[in-house]
C-alpha cells in the first residue's frame, strides 16, 4: 500500500472498482518519475479491461486533481532544558506534508499513553499545541507526537508516523533562601566552619550549591539526601574587617542566593607567665598578664591601665602560695560585641616538710586485736617521704593504712618527714591494752563481793518470814479450845 490519496472511479450502477485507485496511484507516482515497469507491478492481477489507458488518461486530466500522499515527518518541537513542577508548559507537534488534511490528526504521547489527540490544520507546516501540567513523576520521561491518516473510510487503512521522543526535566525549587550557618566573628589566620543547606529541592541530585569567601571560592563537600542540599567547607581569611560570605544554590533555570556578613579580627594573647613556676620559699615572684594592641587585660580582677598594656602582680613566694593559681582575663570589642579569652597558670613553691600535729596525736590508747589507722600527713614540696619507726628497733608501723594492733606494738615512735628541703620528726607514744587488764579483774572481785552480800541478805530475810509463819492467834468468840504449838 502506498502512502497516497486514491480516487475511485464509480460506474453507473454504483459499483467501485478498487483496482482504479491502484490504477490512479500508479499512475500518479509515474509522473513523479516512476516508470512503466514499475507502474506495471502496481497494477493489481489480472488483465485490466481494455479502456484501462484511455480511463487513466482521462482520470489523470479530468478527475482526480486532489494532491495525496502521507506527511513526509512530524516532529516534537524543542522542550525547555527545565521545567518548573507545576506550571503549564505547551507541547507543540509539527507535521510537514499529509493529505488530506481532513483525514488526518496528531496525538500527543507521553511513554505509552496517549494525552490527546487534535486535528491537523491546512498550514504548511502544520503545529498542533498540547498544553500539560507535569509534575514530580513526569522527570526523566519520554514525549512524542503521531501523526495518524486515516483512510479507512476510503476503503484503505490507518497509516500512523511516530516522532523521535524527547525527555522532559521538571524541577522544583523553594521560594526561600538557603540557611547559611558559620561564626560571625573570625579570627584571623584561624580556620572556621561554614555550613549552608536548603530543603524542599526537586530532584536535589541535580541541583549545584557553591560557598565563596568574598571573591574565593570555597572547596566544599555536597552531599544531597532526599530534598535537601547540604554543603560544608572550611574557610580562613587573613585580613581584618567586614567581609561576606555567600551561598548560591541552582536547579534548572532557577537559583537561590543567602550573602552574610562576617567581622575577621586580630585577638593575640592573652599571656600569663611567671618570673619562677617553681620558686623558693621566701623567693619574690612577678605575674604578667599581656594580649595585643587593643586589648584590654585584667590580672586577678585587677585591671591594666590602659588597653594594649600589660597587667603586672609581685609577691613573695610562701608556704601558702603553694598551687596558686592565676587568672588572667583579656577582651576585645569588635562591632560592638566583647569578645573573651582567659588564661591561668600555677605556682610552685619549694618549701621544706611538715608533719601536721593537728592530725597525728602524741598518745595513743588501743586495744589489743583491734583495726587502727595511724593517720599522720605530712607536707612539703617536694612531697615528703614519712615513716613512724620504734624507737631503739627498726620496727616501722604502717601510716596511713589500717593494720591489726598487736599487744607488743606498745612504745614510743618517732615519725619522721624527710625531702630534698629538710626533715621533720615528732614522737608518738602507742599504748595498747590487753583484753583482760588488772582493772577488770578488780572489778569482777568487786562483783562478786557484792553477789555474796546479796545472797546472805535474801536468806536472812527468808528465815525471817519462815519463822513469822509459825505464830498463831485464837479468834475472840471461841475459848473452848486451845491450841498450842506443837
Amino acid at each position: 500500500m502506498w502512502p497516497l490519496d486514491c480516487c475511485i472511479l464509480s460506474c453507473s450502477d454504483g459499483s467501485s472498482f478498487p483496482w482504479r485507485s491502484c490504477l490512479f496511484a500508479g499512475a500518479q507516482r509515474f509522473i513523479k518519475g516512476t516508470s512503466s515497469s514499475r507502474l506495471a507491478t502496481m497494477m493489481p492481477s489480472g488483465p485490466p479491461p481494455r479502456v484501462y489507458w484511455t480511463l487513466l488518461i482521462f482520470l489523470l486530466l479530468a478527475c482526480c486533481q486532489l494532491p495525496t500522499g502521507f506527511p513526509e515527518r512530524v516532529e516534537l518541537a524543542p522542550l525547555p532544558l527545565w521545567q518548573p513542577v507545576g506550571e503549564h508548559l505547551n507541547l507543540s507537534c509539527l507535521v510537514f506534508g499529509g493529505a488530506p488534511r481532513d483525514h488526518l490528526s496528531v496525538v500527543l504521547l507521553h511513554q505509552e499513553e496517549e494525552l490527546g489527540r487534535q486535528p491537523v490544520g491546512k498550514e504548511e507546516p502544520a503545529k498542533v499545541t498540547f498544553m500539560v501540567q507535569p509534575r514530580r513523576e513526569d522527570h526523566g520521561t519520554n514525549f512524542s507526537c503521531r501523526s495518524e491518516l486515516d483512510l479507512r473510510s476510503q476503503g484503505l487503512e490507518l497509516f500512523q508516523n511516530t516522532s523521535a521522543p524527547r525527555k522532559l526535566r521538571t524541577f522544583a525549587i523553594p521560594k526561600t533562601a538557603p540557611r547559611l550557618v558559620f561564626p560571625r566573628f573570625w579570627e584571623i589566620e584561624t580556620s572556621w566552619p561554614v555550613n549552608c543547606s536548603l530543603d524542599g529541592l526537586f530532584p536535589a541530585s541535580e541541583a549545584h550549591i557553591q560557598l565563596a569567601l568574598g571573591n574565593q571560592m570555597l572547596n566544599a563537600t555536597v552531599v544531597s539526601h532526599a530534598d535537601t542540599l547540604t554543603a560544608t567547607a572550611t574557610a580562613k581569611t587573613e585580613q581584618e574587617g567586614t567581609q561576606e560570605i555567600v551561598c548560591h544554590v541552582t536547579l534548572g533555570v532557577e537559583k537561590r542566593e543567602t550573602r552574610e556578613n562576617l567581622f575577621a579580627y586580630s585577638f593575640h594573647g592573652p599571656n600569663l607567665n611567671l618570673s619562677e613556676s617553681n620558686a623558693t620559699e621566701g623567693t619574690p615572684v612577678t605575674v604578667t598578664c599581656a594580649a595585643g594592641p587593643r586589648v584590654q587585660v585584667m590580672l586577678d580582677g585587677v585591671p591594666a591601665a590602659v588597653p594594649g598594656q600589660p597587667a603586672q602582680l609581685q609577691l613573695k613566694a610562701t608556704e601558702k602560695d603553694d598551687r596558686r593559681t592565676f587568672f588572667c582575663n583579656a577582651t576585645l570589642k569588635v562591632h560592638g560585641v566583647t569578645l573573651h579569652r582567659n588564661r591561668s597558670v600555677q605556682l610552685r613553691v619549694l618549701y621544706g616538710p611538715t608533719i601536721d600535729r593537728a592530725k597525728c596525736p602524741q598518745r595513743l590508747m588501743w586495744k589489743e586485736k583491734t583495726m587502727h589507722i595511724l593517720q599522720c600527713q605530712a607536707r612539703g614540696n617536694p612531697n615528703p617521704q614519712l615513716q613512724c619507726l620504734r624507737e631503739g628497733s627498726k620496727f616501722k608501723v604502717p601510716v596511713g593504712i589500717p593494720f591489726l594492733v598487736l599487744l607488743n606494738y606498745s612504745g614510743t615512735y618517732s615519725c619522721q618527714a624527710a625531702s630534698s628541703r629538710g626533715m621533720d620528726k615528732m614522737l608518738v607514744m602507742m599504748d595498747v591494752q590487753g583484753r583482760n587488764p588488772v582493772t577488770i579483774n578488780i572489778a569482777l572481785g568487786v562483783l562478786a563481793i557484792l553477789g555474796l552480800v546479796t545472797l546472805a541478805t535474801a536468806s536472812v530475810y527468808v528465815f525471817w518470814v519462815q519463822r513469822q509463819r509459825d505464830i498463831y492467834h485464837l479468834k475472840p468468840r471461841s475459848s473452848r479450845w486451845r491450841l498450842r504449838s506443837i
